[in-house]
Parts: C-alpha cells; sequence; structure tokens
C-alpha cells in the first residue's frame, strides 16, 4: 500500500514522518516502588499502591502510611506530572496509568507494584500518560507483560525498552494532550451529572412510593399510619404480592430439545441489573409455542426475576416489546397484575426496597437462591387508586428515560475519545 506524503512506515506503524520511534526510558526516568513492612524502621509516609491507581484518576481515600527512612523517602517519593502505572495486575488491566497532579495533601511514596515515570524537560508528561494509557487500553502492555500466575507483570525493564512513537515537539505533544484532556473533561462532566440525576432519582423513589410526598390531586386523606412498610398515608396500604400479583415460575424446557432459531427462552442470565440482555454467547431457542407451554409466553411490561445466582435480589428487568416473543425458563419469575398499575408495580420491584427484601430471606449456599415464596411475601406501599399509581410510575419513568439518554451520551462520549487517541496518538490526524 502507498504511504500517504509526509508519512513512513516503522517497526510501530505508519506514523508522520517528523515523529520518531524511541524506547520510554528515552523520553523519561522508569523507577520501580519500594516494598515495605509495617515493622521497618523510619517515619510513616503515605503511601500509594495499585489500589490507588485507576486508569487516568488516581483515588486518595484508601492510602496507607508505612515507615520509610528518609532516603527511601527521597528515593520513591513522587512529584506533581510524574506518570504512575500499574506493575502487577490482570492482563487486562496491566499498566493502569494515571498522572500524579498532587492530589493527596501530603508527599507520597509508591510501592513496589507501582512503576513511576518521570518525564525529561522536552517531553508532555500528560502526552505520554495518554500514550500509556492507549497502550494499556489496546493491549501493547499485555503483550509485553509477564505472566507466571494470576497476576502479570509488566516490569520496569520492560517498559524501558518499549518502543513508541513520539511526537519530536514538545508542543505538538501538548496539543495532543490538551485535546483528549478536554474530551475527558467533557466525559467527567457527564459521569457526574449522571451521578447527580441517579441521587435525585433515589430520594424522588423514597419520597413518592411511601407516600411521603403526594402528587397534586391526590391527597385524599390527611395523616400517616404505621405499617409493615413504615409510614404510609392513611389512605394508602400495606400490600403483600401475593395477594394482588400473579406469580408465574418458568418451565424446565431440556436443553437437549433447544434449537438454532425459533422462540428466545428466556433464563436467569438473560436478567442482569434492570434490565434483559440477549448477547449471542447466552441466547437459546425454543422450536415453537404449543398448546402446553402456551401460559410461559411472556408480554410487554411483564417484571422478570432471577431466583438464582449471587446477584439474586438484584436481578429483575421489566420487558420491552423488543424482548419479545420470549419463554419463560425455570428459576425465573414473572409478575403481572391487573388491579396493581404495572410499572408501579415494576418500581417497587426493581428497588433496593425489593433487593433488601432478598438480602433478608435468600439461602446462603454457594449459589443463593430465593424461592416464589419469598416473592410472594415482599410487601410494598400502595396507593387506593390505579391514577395515583400510574402518575407516581410515570415520573420515574421520565427521570429513567433522561437517565438513559445521559448514559447513551456517555457511551458516545467516550468512543470519541478512544476514536481520538488511536488518530492522535498515532498521528493520523495532526493538531499542529
Amino acid at each position: 500500500m502507498e504511504l500517504k506524503a509526509g508519512y513512513k512506515q516503522t517497526e510501530v506503524g505508519v506514523i508522520p514522518e517528523d515523529w520518531e520511534v524511541c524506547p520510554v526510558n528515552q523520553k523519561g526516568k522508569v523507577i520501580t516502588g519500594k516494598a515495605l513492612a509495617a515493622s521497618a524502621p523510619g517515619t510513616q509516609r503515605p503511601y500509594l499502591r495499585t489500589k490507588n491507581v485507576f486508569d487516568g484518576r488516581i483515588d486518595i481515600e484508601d492510602v496507607l502510611t508505612m515507615p520509610m527512612t528518609d532516603e527511601q523517602f527521597a528515593q520513591f517519593r513522587i512529584r506533581n506530572g510524574d506518570v504512575l502505572l500499574n506493575e502487577g495486575q490482570s492482563l487486562e488491566l496491566v499498566g493502569r496509568t494515571a498522572i500524579y497532579r498532587e492530589e493527596y495533601p501530603s508527599p507520597c511514596a509508591i510501592q513496589n507494584a507501582l512503576l513511576r515515570f518521570r518525564a525529561h524537560k522536552e517531553v508532555s508528561e500528560t502526552f505520554a500518560s495518554y500514550l500509556f494509557r492507549h497502550c494499556q487500553k489496546t493491549g501493547v502492555f499485555a503483550q509485553i507483560a509477564l505472566q507466571t500466575t494470576s497476576i502479570a507483570h509488566l516490569g520496569g525493564s520492560r517498559l524501558e525498552r518499549l518502543c513508541l512513537p513520539w511526537p519530536k515537539a514538545k508542543a505538538e505533544q501538548e496539543a495532543i494532550a490538551e485535546a483528549l484532556s478536554d474530551t475527558d473533561a467533557w466525559i467527567e462532566s457527564l459521569e457526574q451529572l449522571i451521578a447527580k440525576k441517579r441521587r435525585i432519582k433515589a430520594g424522588t423513589m423514597q419520597v413518592l412510593l411511601t407516600g411521603k410526598k403526594r402528587l397534586q390531586g391526590f391527597e385524599a386523606k390527611t395523616g400517616y399510619k404505621q405499617t409493615e412498610v413504615g409510614y404510609i398515608p392513611n389512605d394508602w396500604e400495606c400490600a403483600r404480592v401475593g395477594d394482588n400479583v400473579d406469580l408465574l415460575t418458568g418451565f424446565p424446557f431440556p436443553s437437549g430439545k433447544y434449537t438454532e432459531n425459533g422462540i428466545r427462552l428466556l433464563r436467569g442470565s438473560n436478567v442482569k441489573r434492570g434490565e434483559t440482555v440477549w448477547s449471542e454467547d447466552n441466547t437459546q431457542f425454543w422450536p415453537k409455542i404449543t398448546t402446553e407451554i402456551r401460559k410461559y409466553t411472556l408480554q410487554v411490561d411483564d417484571i422478570i426475576i432471577a431466583m438464582d445466582g449471587s446477584l439474586v435480589g438484584r436481578s429483575f428487568s421489566q420487558l420491552s416489546p423488543s424482548d419479545v416473543p420470549a419463554l419463560l425458563l425455570q428459576r425465573v419469575a414473572r409478575l403481572r397484575s391487573k388491579s396493581i398499575d404495572q410499572n408501579y408495580l415494576a418500581a417497587w420491584i426493581c428497588s433496593k426496597f425489593f433487593t433488601e427484601h432478598c438480602d433478608s430471606v435468600k439461602t446462603v449456599t454457594a449459589i443463593p437462591h430465593i424461592s416464589p415464596a419469598d416473592i410472594r411475601s415482599y410487601q410494598f406501599a400502595l396507593p387506593p387508586t390505579k391514577a395515583e399509581q400510574t402518575a407516581i410510575a410515570e415520573i420515574l419513568s421520565n427521570m429513567d428515560s433522561e437517565l438513559d439518554a445521559l448514559e447513551a451520551n456517555l457511551i458516545k462520549a467516550r468512543q470519541i475519545k478512544q476514536g481520538m487517541m488511536q488518530e492522535l496518538l498515532t498521528g493520523k490526524t495532526r493538531l499542529v
């Protein structure tokens, strides 16, 4: 393939002609942190570990102090602009990178499972941090890591020898770093907004589902009463799933009769924390719906609960049009009600209230599970009219829709950033 003008073929791929391929140790100094013992002599000093270093972020909430001498501290101390990499992790996480910006109020040292890269003056440390993050994301670090146990080790010497593409001009490095930093700031603002909206929704659920706040037009009686689910309005009732809901557990479809296509079987593995997942590797099919299994046919808005597994009590969902047609497999429960607004019921089932109930009744075994009786015993606060139930559910649904839109924007932002890193850190797109 003919090279584009201004580019050259190198051992790391096609890069601009005015870029260079250099080992990391020509652009900065790499050292490995210090292994310390709690009984060692010296003064207690803050000590960063692998659990403090995430992708692009250093967590200072759980920083240990360890004794070290003044000489040790001087050697392994980190300073503003140092790039930290996890030396030991799983293959997917080895080399996870963040830049230290004096987040911690006191000077810190680093443990032996962290690497420190300190850039030379002619090198942008922020550019270097993005280049290393790109190496981690694209598997470059995993390829050179040594894995003799379940823990992969990047190794300071292997990092030092790793050849990577570098713009010769620090100004170009800084321009690339600034563009990627702006994208990171955009992503962080979306993450913060989503976290804020989730907190607002949680608070709204707390007051609406218990009647602490009544919607306009539904204040029928004044006062509250104590019930099994706490204080609720006098005109509400403490309802029980078993008295108000049609609960059906699935049919034991024999796996030997599964087919390559047909009607999807909804199993516990398809129910994940508020959503139904139909990935290629966890979807099974049944040939067709016959008379004897017709009652296991699922409908839009059905509430589904997985009854087994480590996430029992947290694996629930409400079916959307894209989830049907489907058939209900054993060890999964379907909830459907004619007397209660289905979306209001889902707000209670797909909530922390139901999770707390399941945590109190589930079996404590290798594979925790709940029974149909456990689900039927679940109690919740119920407004007297379907209209009020619907109004509450609609507010919560609108909040969910807003969160879904923000989540979609966040996914798009992360995809854009990944594309930008590929373009900018290989010189395919130039900023100067």
